[in-house]
């Protein structure tokens, strides 16, 4: 039986694909608290056409945060506006300068640093995190390394085992973020977490990481909240 080919809707912008990709991402245009939970909204729509979904967004779509705004294509239009000012006035200005100053001795030590030393020092930031901070705060829990496709899959770095259920964290460092207040999960993300939950009933929590202390303390509340949750959780 022939495989199944759907229709796609979504535009292709070839070579600009990248640079819209990167700046988009970088300056967060298409968070939920710019966009609203779009995965959230389809799924709940369950729309047969492009039209019945964008009629949907158009009508349920407000951004995430204290004050919710409605989303309306001229908001969108607006965050489209924003994005060609920071390509123009920002990124391109980077990285032609990036370019003119890249050397062949620059791309082996970068290769070099991202595969041995990033990987070390991510390795030995998340054993700090967990081995010197959350097993001995929280005793009871048993921590374990995920498995590989659950890294890759959920975004989870560790579970703690409460009996049979788990909760999940995801470990990363500050300076993925300079001000990890103002950190926002992805859709995608988002999603696997709630795969994670389905499955181990447990929730995620994102613990930031300064110097293999754990930076936004605020989180062991709400994992000993959790704890107590899964001790009581049946089936």
């Amino acid at each position: 039986m022939a495989n199944k080919i759907s229709k796609k809707f979504s535009a292709e912008f070839g070579k600009k694909e990248k640079v819209l990709n990167y700046a988009c991402q970088t300056y967060q245009l298409s968070r939920p608290n710019k966009v609203g939970a779009v995965m959230s909204l389809i799924r709940e729509c369950q729309p047969k056409t492009i039209n019945e979904w964008e009629k949907w967004y158009f009508e349920k779509a407000f951004t995430e945060g204290k004050s919710p705004i409605k989303i309306t294509p001229e908001i969108l239009n607006e965050l489209g506006e924003r994005l060609y000012e920071k390509i123009t006035e920002v990124v391109i200005p980077e990285w032609q300068a990036a370019f003119n100053e890249l050397s062949l001795e620059d791309c082996k030590d970068y290769v070099y640093n991202l595969t041995v030393r990033r990987t070390y020092d991510g390795f030995i930031r998340e054993k700090s995190v967990v081995n010197d901070g959350l097993s001995k705060i929280f005793l009871e829990v048993k921590f374990i390394e995920s498995e590989n496709d659950l890294d890759h899959a959920g975004d989870i770095d560790y579970l703690g085992f409460v009996d049979k259920f788990a909760f999940g964290i995801q470990i990363k460092p500050i300076t993925a973020r300079a001000n990890f207040g103002n950190y926002s999960v992805s859709e995608r993300m988002k999603n696997n977490f709630i795969d994670f939950e389905n499955k181990y009933k447990g929730k995620v929590f994102i613990i930031f990481s300064l110097d293999g202390e754990i930076g936004n303390k605020e989180v062991l509340k709400e994992i000993q909240k959790e704890i107590g949750r899964l001790k009581n959780f049946k089936t």
